[in-house]
């Protein structure tokens, strides 16, 4: 990447940010509805942090012509930081009214401000390497912002919208779901070349993959709802243990954010409450969720690398961050006519797999300044191929999304898999 592509790069994710927060009321930015979720202003906050504390703070970075001697706001590390960088940090971050909203946003101006005078000049390797980790970072935290702030809204019994959708659903009636064979045979994966990839994407290896079937598209809020009209939440045999403890005590009927009305649910979306579209992809439900329809279907969820080696040779294209509908959709008719392959592997929902987040042969954490990947190795479940409110540039085949098994805030769903 140039200076000039770098540089275009920052000012582009940076501005990306501000418009996602610029629909926001002032109330809006300081609350959180669960543990797992952040404050808007928090978000903006701890990714202007980032650039503050690993680049311009990087030795071999102060002093230079432009950039501060110090760092802009020194107290700010126990608000806007994060364990993982080795800083003491506030976890009540919900209860804290200051700094203002105002105070954020300046906070975020001068570092933008330094960070274009850094970036005006040639830059480091070191440098660059600590700016497009940063960049990466602040993409992941834009899905995290519309996620958070999603089931933020949920909670609210006025339903507010967080903005109107950008035009009408898309995609119509999908077809049959039917099965795609793929071959078994020694597949190479993880992340090749030297492009950006996260180090838990490395190191690129060989897995031995037995032939596989995968559902051709996404599984549909109608094929969920036949699941939840047979008792698949009441059938006990289609579900982990944990799968049906969690059930339990979240008192589990119907995905997250499902509402009755009636005979019949509604959904609520960032466009506000919607009535359910049978047509397009079930989302916001947890791995235990997608692991008992999957049971039900007679079917199980795809391994990591046998999604992965389905997705190795399509181009990454779907519906993300950057459509601007912020909700799946069915597959357009056009996807699916011809296709010989499984539709929507990229965009819409994140897709849970049966696989247990786990190191790749030879894997050595690298750091990566605060973004602590190997740490997170244990109770997680791996997910693929970005959804409606990943950007589009942050998605890989090769790209391991992480969640708990229980976990239903972020925009997850079900494709199935079966052998081969």
């Amino acid at each position: 990447m140039t200076e000039a592509a770098l540089r275009d790069a920052f000012q582009r994710v940076r501005r990306q940010t501000a418009e996602l927060a610029a629909p926001l009321a002032i109330e809006d930015y300081v609350v959180r509805s669960m543990p797992d979720a952040q404050p808007a202003k928090w978000h903006l906050g701890h990714t202007s942090w980032y650039f503050e504390t690993f680049v311009l703070a990087a030795p071999g970075v102060l002093g230079r012509e432009g950039v501060g001697a110090s760092p802009i706001e020194p107290e700010y590390r126990e608000i806007f930081g994060v364990p993982d960088a080795g800083v003491e940090v506030r976890h009540d971050r919900g209860a804290l009214s200051r700094p203002t909203v105002a105070e954020v946003f300046d906070y975020r101006r001068r570092v933008d401000d330094a960070m274009s005078a850094l970036l005006e000049g040639e830059v480091p390797e070191d440098v660059r390497e600590r700016v497009v980790i940063g960049l990466h970072h602040e993409q992941q935290h834009q899905e995290r912002l519309l996620a958070d702030l999603k089931h933020l809204f949920s909670r609210n019994p006025l339903h507010p919208a967080y903005r109107e959708t950008s035009g009408r659903p898309r995609g119509g009636a999908p077809p049959p779901l039917r099965f795609v064979s793929f071959a078994g045979g020694t597949r190479s994966v993880g992340a090749a070349g030297t492009g950006f990839a996260y180090d838990n994407e490395r190191p690129r290896h060989e897995r031995l993959i037995a032939p596989f079937q995968l559902g051709s598209r996404l599984i549909t809020n109608g094929e969920y709802r036949e699941f939840m009209e047979e008792g698949g939440y009441r059938e006990r045999s289609l579900w982990l243990a944990d799968g049906w403890a969690a059930r339990a005590a979240g008192g589990w009927e119907a995905p997250l954010h499902w509402i009755r009305q009636g005979d019949g649910f509604a959904e609520f979306t960032l466009a506000g409450l919607m009535p359910l579209r049978p047509a397009a992809p079930v989302v916001h439900v947890s791995h235990f969720e997608a692991d008992a329809f999957a049971r039900w279907r007679e079917a199980r969820l795809p391994a990591e690398f046998e999604w992965e080696s389905a997705a190795a040779d399509q181009r990454v294209s779907g519906r993300f961050l950057e459509d601007g509908h912020l909700q799946p959709e069915p597959a357009p008719a056009a996807a699916h006519h011809g296709a010989s392959g499984p539709v929507q592997l990229f965009g819409d929902v994140w897709e849970w797999t049966a696989s247990a987040y786990l190191p790749y042969p030879g894997f050595r954490p690298s750091g990566l300044f605060g973004q602590s990947t190997g740490r997170s190795m244990s109770g997680r479940m791996v997910l693929r191929g970005g959804s409606c409110l990943t950007p589009a540039s942050y998605v890989r085949a090769s790209y391991r999304h992480v969640l708990r098994p229980d976990a239903r805030w972020q925009a997850t769903g079900i494709r199935i898999a079966r052998d081969g």
